[in-house]
């Protein structure tokens, strides 16, 4: 099975990516850096993104060029020190990089929240989340929200115990090492499991869901003019409104776009999850 799992993994991911190049800025023009947390593999992002921006550049005569970075962490290092004109952020980084940053959210799902799973192989004999103390749990990064910090806190104050994480930069990473044995349990997003191959997916079982708490927005550095801000902020909420933009957004994934606020993300301040930053 192992290797039936390598097999597909590897042909999925060598998939051609539909990257498409970005067009070059006019004159005196402008290309705006678009980054975009690395849930999976570069390629895959391309695939997702490429379209999306060139769909915003006929939207808006913008200009747009992905920046897609090795690992969860880089990237939060990257968006915290404000270096993305516009970025598709997790929820935590919102509330980290508006602080450091002055990031701007313009759109998110307003369609479903996101939470966090725990998951097991679908074979594992393990019922309880309390079996897992004291055993390796692979998480995507620290500062992931719902994958990472949520579970962590869940499991520490409402089960009194601890695990070793395993920090395997994204949330593909996670699945696998839950898949080939080689942690107990995996912490990520519902999200990202329904998007897995199915010869992965399959394999699992969901052991525990956390609250939920307001999905991924679409932000802007205040470095970018508001009516900049703005152009973007309608051309998604435009593509959210046929059905060819609906299926464009439904990659990322994102139900139903609407227009996204710091309110938004205000209970995730409240959580008091400082504690499980690093």
């Amino acid at each position: 099975m192992k290797t039936l799992v390598a097999l597909i993994l590897a042909c999925w991911l060598a998939a051609p990516a539909l990257a498409g190049k970005v067009p070059p800025a006019g004159e005196g023009g402008r290309v705006y850096t678009f980054g975009i947390v690395p849930h999976y593999e570069a390629r895959r992002l391309s695939a997702i993104w490429r379209p999306i921006l060139d769909a915003l550049q006929q939207e808006t005569g913008l200009r747009f060029s992905a920046r897609i970075g090795n690992s969860i962490a880089t990237f939060e290092q990257e968006v915290i020190g404000g270096q993305f004109d516009f970025a598709y952020m997790g929820p935590y980084h919102q509330v980290m990089s508006e602080k450091s940053a002055g990031y701007l959210p313009l759109v998110r799902d307003i369609g479903a929240n996101i939470y966090g799973v725990l998951v097991v192989r679908k074979d594992d004999p393990i019922g309880d989340v309390k079996e897992l103390a004291g055993k390796v749990v692979a998480l995507p990064a620290p500062n992931a929200v719902a994958a990472s910090m949520m579970i962590r806190a869940d499991l520490e104050n409402k089960f009194g115990i601890r695990i070793v994480p395993r920090y395997v930069h994204t949330h593909e990473s996670v699945y696998l090492n839950v898949v080939l044995g080689q942690a107990a349990a995996g912490g990520t997003q519902q999200k990202t499991l329904a998007e897995m191959p199915p010869a992965i997916r399959e394999q699992l079982r969901v052991l525990y869901k956390t609250a939920e708490v307001t999905a991924h927005p679409v932000s802007a550095h205040p470095r970018v003019p508001p009516a900049v801000r703005q152009q973007v902020q309608d051309a998604f909420l435009r593509l959210g409104e046929t059905p060819q933009g609906k299926a464009l957004l439904a990659t990322i994934p994102y139900k139903q776009v609407g227009v996204a606020s710091r309110a938004d993300y205000e209970p995730i301040r409240r959580m008091g999850l400082h504690r499980f930053t690093e």
